[in-house]
C-alpha cells in the first residue's frame, strides 16, 4: 500500500539542496510524481507530490529534522486520493498574460476566474524588462480548469473585461487531451 504526501521546503538557497531532499526521498521509499523547484530572491522554495510506501513516511518524516536544524521549513501532508478527481471532465485551458507591471494583476485575474467558477490548476509568473523601452513587463501562465456546463463566452467575456481594467494583454487557448 502506497501513500501520497505533498511535501514543502523553503529555506536559503545553497548548492546540492535538491540533491539532498531527492535523496531522502529516495531512500524513504518515494518517487516524486509532480514538482516545482525554484529560486525566489536568494530562498529556494520546493513544492512537490511524491508517492511511498506505508511506512516511507515516518522513515521520510524521521531524517527531516536535519533539515529544519538547518533552518528550512518542511511539511509533509498526506493526500486525499478521493479530491484528485474533484474536477474531472472539466475543460483545460491555458491563460497567457503580458503587459506592463503594477500591483493587482494576480488578484484580478483570480478573483475573476473564482467568480466564474473556475479553478486554476497552475500558475507561474515573472517579470522582465520590455526590449525596447526597458519598462518592467510582467508575464503569467495559467492552466485552469472550466466547468463543463460553464458558458465559454461568458467566462471569456469576464476575463477579456479584466484584461482591459489591467490594461494587459491576456490570450486563452484550450488544452488538448493526451
Amino acid at each position: 500500500m502506497r501513500t501520497t504526501i505533498v511535501f514543502t521546503l523553503t529555506g536559503t538557497d545553497r548548492v546540492g539542496i535538491v540533491d539532498e531532499v531527492t535523496h531522502l526521498l529516495l531512500a524513504s521509499g518515494g518517487n516524486i510524481e509532480t514538482s516545482r523547484m525554484t529560486r525566489l530572491g536568494g530562498e529556494f522554495a520546493i513544492l512537490l507530490l511524491a508517492s511511498l510506501p506505508a511506512d516511507g513516511l515516518a522513515a521520510l518524516e524521521g531524517a527531516l529534522p536535519r533539515l529544519v536544524a538547518e533552518g528550512y521549513k518542511v511539511t509533509t501532508t498526506p493526500t486525499d486520493g478521493r479530491a484528485a478527481g474533484t474536477y474531472a471532465g472539466w475543460r483545460p485551458y491555458q491563460v497567457e498574460l503580458r503587459g506592463a507591471d503594477h500591483e493587482g494583476i494576480i488578484h484580478e485575474v483570480a478573483h475573476t476566474l473564482s467568480g466564474c467558477g473556475i479553478t486554476i490548476e497552475s500558475l507561474d509568473t515573472g517579470t522582465g524588462r520590455a526590449p525596447i523601452s526597458g519598462a518592467p513587463l510582467f508575464t503569467m501562465t495559467a492552466l485552469i480548469a472550466v466547468p463543463p456546463t460553464l458558458s465559454e463566452q461568458g467566462w471569456r467575456q469576464a476575463l477579456a473585461e479584466a484584461a482591459h481594467r489591467l490594461d494587459v494583454e491576456i490570450r486563452v487557448d484550450p488544452v488538448a487531451g493526451p
